[in-house]
């Protein structure tokens, strides 16, 4: 199983940025943290950061930590996001919200903060490209890893092998760095996502490789 990585730039220095995005080539996505300061305590970036990293040309994973997430994800999308994720918590109308961002073209995600049990998606799998699996309560970087999201990571994994969902990806995001991820990895996770642990790193690109490579 190919792990891929997508380094967060909510720990990148947002004064040089260019000069944080050259240090990660390599990566297979760029994590984008959207907060809104409702969902989660704090405030980021908007569809303005997308549109200007799509020139780039490393492919983003918009990681939507906002309420109403389906009155944005179209802002999202026209940007230049190849994933757009939202939580299942922020959606009551989750199935709707999840199958136009398939009709968009685009890769539809799900993520599910630690005390959210897998149950949640029984009624969209079918409309799934990803799960995120929150190993921190979101809305900070930084934070220390929660164990008990390994369960978690190695139930979905089981459902889409069961599936035969080979398409969908797992993500895991929060705490993840090289003690860690051998642990996810194991778990059944193919997507990682590391922030302070990745851009705190004396090699960016060795650490890259290193996850990649699990």
């Amino acid at each position: 199983m190919h792990v891929q990585v997508a380094p967060s730039l909510l720990s990148a220095d947002i004064l040089h940025l260019d000069r944080e995005v050259e240090s990660i080539r390599g990566c297979d996505w760029l994590h984008i943290d959207v907060m809104d300061g409702d969902f989660v305590p704090n405030i980021t970036y908007g569809p303005g950061l997308v549109r200007a990293l799509s020139r780039i040309g490393i492919p983003q994973d918009v990681h939507l930590m906002i309420s109403q997430p389906a009155r944005h994800v179209d802002a999202f999308i026209d940007a230049g996001a190849a994933i757009v994720t939202i939580h299942a918590e922020a959606d009551v109308h989750l199935h709707r919200t999840l199958s136009h961002l398939k009709k968009r073209g685009v890769k539809a995600g799900v993520a599910l903060n630690p005390s959210t049990p897998v149950s949640v998606l029984e009624h969209v799998w079918d409309v799934l490209d990803l799960v995120l699996i929150m190993t921190v309560n979101p809305g900070f970087g930084g934070q220390a890893f929660i164990p008990g999201g390994l369960a978690k990571i190695a139930q979905c994994r089981h459902i889409i092998d069961e599936g035969g969902r080979t398409d969908v990806l797992l993500e895991v995001d929060g705490g993840v760095d090289l003690n860690t991820a051998p642990h996810v990895v194991a778990a059944g996770a193919n997507l990682l996502v590391s922030g302070s642990a990745l851009f705190s790193a004396p090699d960016r690109g060795a650490f890259i490789r290193q996850l990649q490579n699990l």
